[in-house]
């Protein structure tokens, strides 16, 4: 029985240690908000934080979890969190989401990527591309999501 820890809450999981983060969240507590994508680490809709990091939980196993602080999409974006709401509220704001599939893990990518940045930084349309790089919108909105990103970070200044 593993025990991993999620939005701040403590969850039992009778799982395989090989499992992915994203199987336990999805399938064992019914949290839908991570995507599954590529199932191979490569499209970034499956994004969760871990350690305040942004990592990809179809290739991160339960047991590389374990004892960590894992933040999904449902904690990421409440209000709660100063650099979460600006996203979120700059992504509603640009209307970056088309489809949406891919929305969580964009929004996760930008959150670690904000949270990284030291205060009062103006990140680069570069900069943005190259922290939003891994992860794929297949309609297209990338000017939306640079855009947002650009506008949080202001926003958070």
């Amino acid at each position: 029985m593993a025990q991993l820890l999620i939005n701040g809450v403590r969850h039992a999981v009778d799982l395989d240690p090989a499992t992915p983060i994203l199987w336990a969240l999805r399938d064992t507590l019914g949290m839908t908000g991570t995507k599954f994508g590529c199932g191979a680490g490569l499209c970034g809709a499956c994004t969760v934080h871990l350690e305040g990091e942004a990592v990809r939980s179809c290739s991160t196993s339960i047991s590389d979890a374990k004892g960590k602080k894992i933040t999904t999409i449902e904690a990421a974006t409440a209000s709660t969190t100063r650099i979460g709401a600006a996203v979120h509220a700059a992504w509603v704001r640009h209307d970056v989401a088309q489809c949406g599939y891919c929305q969580s893990g964009q929004i996760m990518s930008a959150i670690a990527f904000l949270k990284g940045l030291p205060r009062g930084t103006r990140p680069s349309p570069a900069d943005i591309d190259a922290a939003m790089a891994g992860n794929i919108c297949r309609c297209g909105t990338y000017a939306r999501i640079r855009a947002a990103v650009a506008d949080a970070a202001r926003a958070i200044a």
